[in-house]
């Protein structure tokens, strides 16, 4: 693994960006993958336009399942719920900047998992 992303992840894991919790969240998703026991949670705030305006994530598990949570968390700010919708594992992959074994792929894309069910959640009940 090249150092500068080694050492991009292990930044991001030990000071995760978004990390905690909204006082009044529009959307809140959680979700744990039992292969591995990781656990997330994804809080959105939207602004009056529809637009992410605050997220937060918590919860616990890898290097690999954290640092792609907080790297997404930065990347979502001031997308729309169907943006984030469309997502894709691409870009949850482009934010990692590795190549990640079948293993720990499932460990990288909770966080993509639980923030698409927090947009189309809130997508669902035609909020916003």
């Amino acid at each position: 693994m090249d150092d500068f992303y080694r050492d991009f992840i292990l930044d991001h894991y030990r000071n995760p960006r978004n990390f905690g919790h909204l006082a009044s969240p529009d959307a809140v998703a959680e979700d744990r993958n039992p292969l591995c026991g990781d656990e997330m949670r994804m809080e959105l705030a939207l602004d009056d336009t529809g637009l992410v305006r605050e997220i937060r994530f918590s919860g616990k598990g890898c290097a690999i399942s954290q640092a792609s949570a907080s790297m997404l968390t930065e990347s979502v700010l001031g997308k729309s719920l169907d943006e984030i919708a469309k997502l894709g594992d691409e870009s949850v992959l482009e934010n990692v900047g590795i190549n990640i074994s079948p293993t720990r792929l499932k460990c990288a894309m909770l966080g993509l998992s639980v923030l698409k069910s927090a947009a189309i959640g809130l997508l669902a009940k035609g909020d916003r």
